[in-house]
């Protein structure tokens, strides 16, 4: 499945561009009564054509929708009303085509999953040094600056900045124990002035940057808006990130202007796959790739290959099937 066709948008404008609206938010904030405020999204973004995911926990909410301008805005206003969330962060950009089968609002112990309830990234103790884009590739070119990739393995794959630290993770919840067995020690031997902690839209940094202060690190920063707000503002000329953004939407992965890049989904493993990688001869479209050639019986294999012809019907009819592998397969709505 090819990514949908998007263009960077710095907001929804008087003179809108064609397609569809895709808002990437999150907040954390001490939110009151999540099960009420789930039965208003889910009402209103049904009403408004809105689709996605929505994640709503104790701790704040975290969410990418897309949809016709009103409706994102309509929704992005309704949590704005919520106390805590009036400064919801937000960041824009088009789609061609829906970027999701379906609107899904769920109620999480977490909004993004450390398991680690004691973590409250929303109270002002918690809080690191916010770098904006325009700061970031100061502070990480500085020999100074411990630079640490904090999200997943088969994303890191893909595109970082240059010299970051990539824990290997295969989830968020792995954080704790690389950063007692490896960042630990390595922060000890080599006494860095800075530790500067990324990942997609902040959301994940931000509360590892809490994590690490409450463990006692000093000197924690971390990218804020995440690396899509720096691949929006950030020219390619002087940017310090090498390769494609992995979203957690049907987009699959994006580049500087938050412009379509050309990786695709495994549908078999919901892995990322660049253009190198669908031509070799693990690649089979919709049954197997290089990552999980090896994972699968030949039975899974003849129902992946059966699942496919019905999504080729399905897209020969213009219509979407809902067996695909979505990057949603590996977290929801994750930044």
């Amino acid at each position: 499945m090819a990514p949908a066709e998007i263009e960077a948008v710095p907001r929804p404008g008087a003179d809108p561009d064609p397609g569809l609206l895709v808002a990437a938010f999150y907040r954390f904030a001490a939110l009151q009564d999540p099960p009420v405020l789930r039965r208003g999204l889910l009402k209103l973004a049904t009403a408004r054509a809105v689709r996605g995911t929505i994640l709503l926990a104790p701790e704040g909410v975290n969410g990418t929708i897309c949809g016709p301008d009103a409706g994102v805005e309509a929704v992005l206003q309704h949590l704005r009303k919520r106390a805590g969330l009036e400064r919801l962060e937000v960041r824009f950009s088009r789609a061609g085509q829906q970027a999701f089968h379906r609107l899904k609002v769920r109620l999480k112990r977490e909004i993004v999953t450390l398991g680690l309830p004691s973590v409250q990234p929303y109270l002002a103790s918690s809080l690191g040094t916010h770098v904006p884009p325009r700061e970031w590739d100061a502070l990480i070119r500085d020999p100074g600056t411990l630079v640490v990739d904090t999200r997943n393995a088969y994303e890191v794959a893909i595109g970082s900045f240059e010299g970051a630290i990539d824990p290997g993770t295969d989830s968020f919840r792995d954080f704790p124990v690389w950063v007692e067995r490896q960042l630990r020690p390595l922060v000890e031997q080599c006494r860095p002035r800075a530790i500067a902690l990324f990942c997609t839209g902040g959301i994940r940094c931000e509360k590892a940057t809490a994590y690490l202060q409450q463990q006692g690190f000093e000197g924690v920063h971390h990218l804020q808006g995440g690396i899509l707000r720096y691949l929006e503002e950030i020219p390619e000329e002087r940017s310090s990130w090498r390769g494609e953004c992995f979203v957690f939407d049907q987009r699959v992965a994006l580049k500087h202007r938050l412009e379509a890049g050309e990786h695709s989904l495994c549908h078999a493993c919901g892995l990322p796959l660049s253009a190198s990688d669908r031509q070799l001869e693990s690649y089979v479209e919709g049954v197997s790739c290089r990552h999980c050639l090896d994972r699968f019986s030949e039975a899974d294999r003849q129902r992946f290959g059966e699942r496919q012809r019905q999504l080729e019907r399905a897209r020969c009819r213009g219509a979407a099937h809902l067996g695909a592998v979505m990057p949603s397969a590996h977290a929801a709505a994750d930044g």
